[in-house]
């Protein structure tokens, strides 16, 4: 056959294929979410996560020293306080969980990038993302203990805020109180694009954070939706966000790609509890390769256009591109 357009000349061994490889990925990109459990000496496994752990802020070096080590140096940092109020007053206490983490890090691993995850649920006695007027969210008066919360992470010593409830207006808000404080230059990641997913199920088991009564579907997004995603997106940077973010990662690879396409700031995916306990059953269970999943995963998300990757798998993944295994 007289062939002139051959794709699979650019296929024929490791060396050419690794050249003309379209996603490259570094480990810079990767971020690692930590569960910081309130008291003392805590290192507790989550269930619904195996190899995943709980631990108080005078344990949490063990994993920090790890992570630095692997050369993953963004840590997301998620709270879970002793006790919990209808406010979420733990969440903008001085001496809060995620507050006292941040300090400690912040003296015990300066290299590191420390990112404060910024929500409600972890410290309601409710488990909703703000403040309840009967049985439903009030969006504005949230937006007020939010900006309070961003403040307390401020003052603590993040180096990036990042609100997760998904409130109307809270870019705003937050950034109007954190100008005002004198972090002008501390910067936004907002979880522009957050979807009402059954993939978020270890994670309230990890957090301590599932609803107590109802669910978050008059806030998170309608998992049908496309045209909706880039209008959060699009607000979110005219209020002032300097990174947005995909949430889930995996089966949301479509709207990471339009996502990319619609902003012009850093976009980042979280792939989230589910996904990670999904391939870790799956692997115990003998149905398919744990470190391939990993990587076919995170190339997914790549390739679709993050910029950043949230991941449990983050320090497994540093170690991948440093055998070369992710291009």
């Amino acid at each position: 056959m007289e062939l002139i357009k051959r794709p699979r000349r650019l296929r024929s061994n490791t060396a050419l294929r690794k050249m003309v490889r379209e996603t490259r990925v570094d480990k810079s990109s990767l971020i690692y979410p930590i569960f910081i459990a309130e008291g003392e000496n805590i290192k507790e496994e989550i269930p619904s996560m195996p190899g995943q752990y709980r631990y108080s802020a005078d344990r949490m070096d063990e994993k920090l020293l790890e992570l630095e080590q692997a050369g993953v140096s963004g840590i997301m940092f998620f709270g879970i306080p002793k006790s919990k109020d209808d406010m979420g007053s733990g969440a903008y206490a001085v001496d809060g969980v995620v507050q006292q983490a941040i300090r400690r890090a912040k003296l015990q691993f300066p290299r590191l990038y420390l990112i404060a995850d910024l929500c409600m649920c972890e410290y309601t006695s409710h488990g909703h993302c703000g403040i309840l007027c009967g049985e439903n969210v009030d969006n504005d008066k949230t937006l007020e203990y939010l900006a309070k919360i961003a403040v307390s992470q401020a003052y603590a010593g993040a180096d990036m805020i990042a609100p997760s409830d998904m409130m109307d207006g809270r870019v705003a808000a937050i950034r109007a109180a954190l100008d005002e404080h004198g972090f002008t230059n501390l910067p936004i990641m907002s979880y522009s694009v957050k979807y009402a997913s059954c993939f978020y199920g270890p994670f309230r088991d990890a957090a301590d954070s599932a609803p107590a009564f109802g669910d978050r579907k008059t806030y998170q997004m309608d998992y049908h939706n496309r045209r909706e995603a880039l209008k959060e997106a699009v607000l979110d940077v005219q209020e002032g966000a300097d990174l947005v973010m995909v949430k889930p990662a995996m089966a949301y690879a479509d709207i990471i790609r339009e996502v990319r396409q619609a902003v012009d700031v850093p976009v980042a995916a979280y792939s989230v509890s589910g996904e990670y306990a999904m391939i870790k059953a799956a692997a115990a269970a003998g149905y398919m390769d744990e470190e391939k999943a990993v990587i076919e995963a995170a190339v997914c998300a790549y390739r679709a256009g993050a910029d950043l990757y949230i991941s449990y798998y983050a320090a497994e993944l540093a170690r991948y591109m440093e055998e070369g295994k992710l291009g």
